[in-house]
């Protein structure tokens, strides 16, 4: 064996360094290869990813490309943290969410949470939120320890009297001021936009006066980000809406007030901006979510900075999984997407994370889904070691760059709220609505067409699966913004086959047709059989071939509703496809697709499928035609 000197010289010291044109000539090299003749920039955009909010993922990034001067943890720009340390000292607070109006229950799922990993609490409190009645606050923290729990509410239009109650049994358990740790989750703008319903600013007001001035520990309001990722928003736009909804808070908050009087009318500004916990959406996107998170403290840093005081400005963060990445049917992935998402959330910088069980979409989370949410948190914690690193995506030149245009592009959105009249204005007036529509809709066709793919739903869907049974969850606050889903058109159509199993005690059925060997046909079978269940129609491939003379004994003996679709390579669709296609029709089809590039053995068949077709259309006429309704 060799043993290398250990004379200081680099290994790579006698390798040149390569220049980004040499690498461009080897990627367009590659490209011609592949039928695509591009050169220069060109090469590097076929390569190229295209983002929401008009961002784009390039395959190469390098030094020249980073971001701005990022700064340090724990100083402004707070881009790399709101503290020095980070999260290496304790990791983040694993902030558990509860909703139900038994505090009993409520108090059993507490106590077992805190014993059990759990370090803060987010309590749905109050009517309109399907949560506990403010009253009940002392039997559902009852065993509590208050001083060492934090306690997050979450009661919409009746913040004021959760609020007022939570003090009371501050002051009842005898709590020392400076050691109760809460967040009170007054957020009159997030109330409207999810409701439509106004309320006025002073009871929000005057809960921040009373924390600054007699609760260190305490943040009364809340810029909650929800409403607006769960109306189809894009991370650019919650962003945006975020830091309209803090200034706006800002702006009431420190009406002629001061640090050193706040007693002559509105806070000063360092302690209006102490006032302000912000909660934003983390998504199984996880460089996008790394991003965002970065992203939001350095663009409220630039807020504190405009307003004088930017030493004042690292925003308080709050993260919780994502509910519109969130399916209903295999509900078990969730488990891999909110793993990620909080991965990404705790690198990114959040401050508490809430990982939402998987079974969240489908009723009150059970016991051993409650315990997965939190134990998520745990094993990054504990067993990866995450928070053990400050920033660990710091320096890496594709977060940097994407940090900093995903903020270019959040204040853009952000000025035109402002320029709109303010956040308030521009929800009444349908800007905030049609523009969260405008970009659902463009996410949306994506869906349809599997360019972002659901797996478990849109992708490898399994319709044998049984359906999870659980509590119906207390009905959300409406009469706002929307809410979405990803998974909700593939939804509509699982439960049309649902209904129609229930009637006939079979799923509607379609015949796979699969020409030659396995070799020839797998790839497109197992694509058409993917696309298919996608819509609840089940697949028949048998026999596993066919040919013109046992293809219509093949499909009469499947059961299929009067569709098939043919399966092989374009070599075998060009001997056989007409006679095959004929043979199905003569026993019954009475639809014959050809899962292939639109145009293949033209006249031969009735309709294609192909990889970036619009599957909700193709699936939802499918079924239209097979007589399958709710």
């Amino acid at each position: 064996m060799t043993v290398l000197p250990d004379d200081g010289l680099s290994l790579a010291a006698e390798f040149p360094d390569a220049t980004h044109e040499q690498w461009q000539r080897l990627v367009e090299g590659v490209l011609r290869k592949s039928g695509k003749d591009v050169s220069g920039e060109a090469a590097e955009d076929a390569l190229s990813t295209k983002l929401e909010d008009g961002l784009t993922t390039r395959p190469l990034y390098t030094a020249p490309e980073a971001a701005d001067e990022t700064g340090f943890p724990g100083f402004a720009p707070f881009i790399r943290g709101g503290s020095p340390a980070g999260g290496a000292a304790a990791g983040w607070d694993v902030r558990q969410r509860y909703v139900g109006n038994d505090p009993v229950r409520v108090n059993e799922a507490v106590l077992t949470d805190l014993e059990n990993g759990v370090t803060s609490l987010w309590l749905s409190v109050g009517e309109g939120s399907g949560g506990l009645p403010a009253d009940a606050l002392p039997r559902a923290l009852d065993g509590v320890y208050l001083d060492l729990a934090p306690v997050s509410l979450d009661a919409g239009a009746e913040y004021a009297d959760a609020a007022r109650a939570l003090l009371r049994l501050y002051a009842d358990r005898q709590v020392a001021p400076e050691a109760a740790r809460a967040s009170l989750g007054a957020d009159p703008l997030g109330h409207e936009a999810r409701t439509g319903e106004v309320l006025d600013l002073a009871d929000a007001v005057g809960l921040a006066r009373e924390a600054a001035a007699h609760w260190p520990g305490i943040r009364a309001l809340t810029v909650d980000a929800l409403p607006y990722h769960e109306a189809g928003g894009s991370a650019a736009e919650e962003l945006g809406l975020s830091l309209a909804t803090g200034v706006a808070y800002l702006r009431a908050l420190t009406e002629a007030g001061s640090d050193t009087a706040p007693d002559a009318g509105g806070l000063g500004l360092h302690a209006a901006l102490g006032q302000l916990e912000f909660r934003y959406a983390a998504t199984a996107d996880q460089f996008l979510t790394i991003a965002k998170f970065r992203a939001a403290r350095r663009l409220w840093a630039r807020i504190a900075e405009a307003c004088g005081a930017p030493e004042a400005g690292a925003q308080r963060q709050h993260a919780v999984t994502s509910p519109v990445m969130m399916t209903r049917r295999d509900p078990w992935v969730n488990m891999l997407r909110t793993t990620v998402a909080c991965m990404a959330a705790g690198v990114g910088g959040a401050d508490s994370v809430t990982v939402l069980p998987f079974d969240h979409e489908i009723g009150l989370p059970d016991a051993f889904a409650r315990r997965i949410a939190r134990n998520t948190s745990t094993i990054l914690l504990e067993e990866s070691h995450l928070a053990r690193v400050i920033d660990p995506a710091g320096g890496s030149y594709y977060v940097e760059r994407l940090t900093g245009e995903l903020a270019d592009t959040a204040w853009e959105f952000f000025q035109t709220i402002e320029k709109a009249g303010g956040l308030a204005a521009a929800l009444r007036s349908g800007l905030v609505a049609d523009r969260l529509a405008a970009t659902w809709a463009e996410r949306s066709k994506k869906l349809a067409r599997r360019r972002e793919p659901i797996t478990g739903v849109s992708e490898f869907p399994l319709l044998s699966e049984k359906p999870l049974d659980r509590e119906p969850a207390p009905a959300g606050p409406t009469g706002g913004l929307p809410r979405v889903r990803r998974d909700e058109a593939y939804e509509a159509l699982r439960a049309r086959s649902d209904a129609h199993l229930a009637a006939t005690g079979n799923r509607p059925r379609i015949f796979l047709a699969a020409l030659g060997p396995a070799a020839a046909h797998t790839a497109r079978a197992t694509f058409a059989a993917n696309l298919f269940q996608a819509g609840g129609v089940s697949p028949v491939h048998d026999p596993v071939s066919v040919d013109p003379a046992t293809a219509a004994a093949a499909y009469a003996a499947s059961g299929a509703d009067g569709m098939a679709v043919l399966c092989s390579s374009d070599a075998l669709y060009e001997e056989q496809a007409e006679a095959v296609a004929a043979a199905l029709r003569s026993a019954g089809a009475t639809t014959v697709f050809l899962a292939g590039k639109p145009g293949t053995s033209a006249g031969a068949v009735d309709e294609y499928v192909f990889a970036g077709c619009d599957a909700v259309a193709v699936l939802s006429s499918v079924l239209d035609r097979m007589g399958v309704s709710l």
